[in-house]
């Protein structure tokens, strides 16, 4: 699958812009703040139904426009069809395939595989707990419309628990039946939701390590470990048993009552799911505290090139993938061992974004059989290079 068609209407620095891409790799090169970074967040746009980079939709409408509109025409062996999202100012989001319109913005999610992999994703490897759940829950709902929807019944339900808790901190009277109800639901989906994402790490492990030693070679041991505490205690880096969902359920409704007097204390829900973190291991030893920014910037990579594979293995499809100004932030050679790797045959459509004309011409200089085109982006104006 791959995007043939790229239009832009009054999005970010966008008035019009129209691009023809190659089902290979596209590169747009220009200075920053040209609008190359823009460029790929339309296509995040059309596969995930929001902006990568930013979280209220309307910030995305060119200045005293009155909407943005994105439209891609996609191939899909001898199928096309056209994804499109529009934003009218004072209105809801509209995302349509071939003029349908999704009832649920959620219906979407899968339909166009993607991989995006910026500088600002350094965070999921030295940031918090959530940027790493996050990233699991995105892989897993790519593929898995029914972990999606336990997903967001699992937040949802979170949401009207936390509620709960702190209308009793305001009112004194406090509703145990229905805090029992909530309890209830979130152990129905976040036995789910744990369950499945345990057997994600599993599966996803050994896909990341063979990425991680073609990078960096057979040097270092790197792992995952999903901590909860949900789960039986084990020792760091042993594969994570998959509890049954009546085992999980069980100890999920026990920790819920065990917690109970606390979260009515600190008015949120202490235990579950939402709590749970993705350790990040070389030699035994965490990435996030001890890791060199070599190391840091290996694992990134090795993370977002396996769930490439993982979502291709599991769907059939290879996503689109988008690389974003990461070129600065590597050494040459990483730079030309990441080109040569996305321009073979085991990936597919690849976009990337380069300060650098010179430097990727160079690269494809390498790579006369790779099919690629070199598109120039300045003030909002996209050119295809001779």
């Amino acid at each position: 699958m791959y995007i043939e068609n790229l239009k832009l209407s009054n999005f970010k620095n966008y008035t019009d812009a129209e691009v023809d891409l190659c089902d290979n790799i596209n590169c747009f090169v220009g200075n920053n703040g040209a609008g190359k970074t823009n460029l790929l967040d339309a296509v995040y746009y059309l596969s995930f139904c929001k902006s990568y980079f930013t979280a209220i939709d309307t910030q995305n409408i060119r200045s005293d426009e009155p909407y943005f509109a994105i439209h891609g025409r996609y191939r899909h062996d001898d199928n096309e069809f056209v994804v499109s999202c529009v934003q009218k100012r004072g209105q809801s989001k509209q995302m349509r395939i071939d003029k349908k319109t999704y009832k649920s913005l959620a219906e979407h999610i899968g339909k166009v595989p993607l991989v995006i992999i910026t500088p600002s994703d350094q965070s999921l490897i030295i940031g918090g707990s959530e940027l790493r759940r996050k990233f699991v829950d995105g892989v897993i709902s790519q593929t898995n419309s029914d972990y999606l929807h336990h997903l967001m019944q699992y937040q949802k339900c979170l949401e009207q628990r936390n509620s709960l808790l702190r209308r009793f901190h305001d009112d004194r009277v406090f509703d145990e039946p229905s805090l029992q109800l909530w309890d209830d639901q979130l152990v129905i989906h976040g036995a789910k939701v744990l369950a499945r994402r345990v057997s994600f790490v599993r599966d996803f492990i050994p896909i990341f390590q063979s990425y991680f030693a073609t990078i960096a070679g057979n040097e270092e041991t790197p792992s995952l470990f999903y901590d909860s505490i949900l789960l039986p205690k084990q020792q760091t880096g042993e594969t994570p048993a998959i509890p049954s969902e009546e085992e999980m359920s069980v100890t999920f409704a026990n920790q819920l009552r065990e917690a109970r007097q606390r979260d009515k204390y600190l008015l949120h829900t202490t235990v579950g799911p939402h709590r749970d973190d993705v350790e990040l291991l070389v030699d035994g030893l965490s990435v996030r505290r001890c890791g060199s920014q070599g190391q840091q910037k290996t694992f990134l990579l090795a993370l977002k090139l396996a769930q490439f594979e993982y979502i291709y293995n599991v769907c059939g499809v290879k996503p689109i993938l988008l690389l974003d100004d990461i070129f600065d932030k590597l050494d040459m050679l990483r730079v030309r061992q990441l080109v040569h790797l996305v321009g073979t045959d085991r990936f597919g459509q690849v976009l990337l974004s380069d300060t650098q004309p010179g430097r990727v011409q160079a690269i494809f200089d390498e790579m006369p059989n790779v099919e690629h085109r070199i598109f120039n982006v300045e003030k909002g104006v996209v050119s295809q290079t001779e």
